[in-house]
């Protein structure tokens, strides 16, 4: 049985204000056309379907319409909901949508209710455990205590209680939506530490011939049968380094198996350039990242005149800037009250510009803005005192 496992599409995401919805199209396309090509038998899709809880129209829409072609093309689709999605949402309608071959998986209650799927060789067993939120489905799955652990291994004992009751020889696939131990996170998943320690053992999935996972973003395996598919688009500069591919799973005789990558379209590259940006400007070796979106990190010491406006002079892409001057070692043996000992408001005030900077202090012009801010705190400050900011006796008689 030939199997396409995706995850993590996010509709509706954008990136640093960038819409994606043209991009998570193409995709939708291309996941269409590889199940047709390649004449796949079953779509696995392991949550996090929309961005978040209450998606955009637009993203609706872009789902209903995939979802419409798969149908059409009579291929099975199992899916589950993620952290990201409204598992109610999500499943509005979806036993209406199983007569289609559309099976959602969002209530913790059937994780032990399989799509039943058959070829040649017998039956496969497609069990789908949606995102277990600790606190809110350990009584419901009868778990120990409320940790990520405790409820996938008690949702998992009910898949293997099911499959032990089937038809020797049924192979199963489960498609689960956690962070699993040995699996590389990037900036770009939501933390789901709340319920408890956020990474669970690859041995809860002990006794599945394959478990498809979601939720980190990078494609990777962490067991021969235990892979993530990664998401379809880079969702932060993190996955800049990533391959973005779902992975196609044949599933033999006797449980034999067989895993190739099917990369996904790429709607821009990402880069991530850092240096002065004199040099950033200038250098040649740059020149293949002019297309690409851009995360630039300026090592200038002092801030450049309107970086950004120059940046995307040669860089038109380019979305995030951050700053990270090059600066000369301190000693951090010195206390903060050591450092100000004996300065006046205005050296102090000087230093820190010079201290931000990476030790350039502030030219001329900017000196008498500091000084003019300095002074007109000053003589605010005597004014709603009464005259108190007065010398000598002046301040003796306010006092009295």
């Amino acid at each position: 049985m030939r199997l396409l496992h995706t995850s993590d599409w996010h509709l509706g995401r954008s990136f640093h204000r960038v819409s994606l919805l043209p991009a998570q199209a193409a995709f939708l396309d291309h996941l269409v056309e590889t199940v047709r090509e390649q004449r796949v038998d079953a779509v696995l899709v392991a949550g996090d379907v929309y961005d978040r809880a209450v998606p955009p129209l637009a993203a609706v829409e872009l789902f209903d319409s995939a979802l419409h072609r798969l149908a059409g093309l009579g291929v099975p689709t199992v899916m589950i909901s993620g952290n990201h999605d409204s598992a109610r949402r999500l499943g509005v309608g979806a036993g209406l949508m199983e007569r289609a071959g559309i099976h959602l998986r969002t209530d913790p209650a059937g994780c032990a209710d399989p799509v039943v799927l058959a070829d040649e060789h017998g039956d496969v067993a497609v069990y789908g455990l949606p995102y277990l939120e600790p606190a809110l489905v350990r009584e419901q799955l009868g778990a120990e205590k409320a940790g990520h652990t405790a409820v996938l291994r008690a949702a998992m004992d009910r898949v293997r209680a099911d499959l032990a009751t089937r038809t020797p020889g049924t192979r199963s696939v489960v498609l689960a939506h956690a962070f699993v131990s040995g699996g590389a996170p990037s900036d770009s998943e939501r933390d789901i530490t709340v319920g408890g320690v956020a990474a669970v053992s690859a041995e809860l999935f002990d006794g599945a011939d394959y478990a498809a996972l979601g939720h980190l973003h990078g494609c990777q395996t962490i067991g021969e049968r235990i892979r993530y598919s990664g998401s379809p688009l880079a969702y932060s500069f993190s996955e800049a380094g990533h391959r973005k591919s779902m992975w196609l799973i044949d599933l033999g005789a006797a449980g034999s198996f067989a895993a190739e990558r099917i990369d996904c379209p790429v709607p821009r590259p990402l880069a991530r350039i850092r240096g002065r940006l004199e040099d950033l400007l200038a250098e040649p070796g740059l020149a293949r990242h002019e297309q690409a979106w851009v995360e630039a990190t300026l090592t200038d010491p002092v801030r450049p005149h309107e970086p950004m406006a120059r940046l995307t002079e040669r860089f038109p892409h380019t979305l995030r800037l951050a700053f990270a001057p090059d600066r000369a070692a301190e000693d951090s043996l010195a206390s903060y009250a050591e450092r100000l000992k004996g300065r006046t408001d205005r050296q102090i005030a000087e230093d820190f510009v010079a201290h931000v900077r990476g030790g350039a202090g502030p030219d001329e012009s900017e000196l008498a803005v500091l000084h003019g801010a300095l002074d007109d705190v000053r003589s605010g400050g005597a004014e709603r005192s009464g005259g108190a900011e007065r010398t000598g006796g002046a301040e003796r008689e306010v006092g009295r």
